[in-house]
């Protein structure tokens, strides 16, 4: 898992063998380079770890990283970033291979114990 710079000050977690849908594997470059100026992305969608504890991943536009509440250590540390997708399609294809991958594995659903993520990030720490 590694920290990468957004806003000037604001860091968050994105695992090290980040998910990535086709389209957005073609211009990851540039995709990573908006997003770490903090210029808005053209239907970028980032998908991540649930900070709610009866959810199991999350999707929301990477444009989103640009709110107050980014700011926030305490909200900051909780997300953990585990894939990148270029439309919204994308971002729920990419989803179901995760949860299927999670599946295949552990015969269950836990994304976050199957990335190595443990259970602080459910208890809410």
């Amino acid at each position: 898992m590694r920290s990468l710079s957004f806003l000037g000050d604001v860091k968050l977690k994105w695992y090290r063998y980040l998910y990535l849908g086709d389209n957005a594997r073609k211009a990851k470059y540039k995709t990573f380079g908006l997003i770490r100026k903090s210029r808005f992305t053209i239907d970028t969608y980032i998908v991540a770890i649930s900070v709610n504890p009866d959810n199991i991943l999350d999707v929301y536009s990477a444009n989103m990283l640009k709110q107050p509440h980014f700011k926030n250590k305490s909200y900051r540390d909780k997300v953990y970033v585990v894939g990148l997708a270029k439309g919204r399609d994308e971002a729920l294809e990419l989803v179901r291979c995760i949860v299927d991958d999670t599946y295949s594995h552990t015969g269950g659903v836990d994304v976050a114990g199957y990335l190595r993520f443990g259970t602080e990030l459910r208890k809410g720490s």
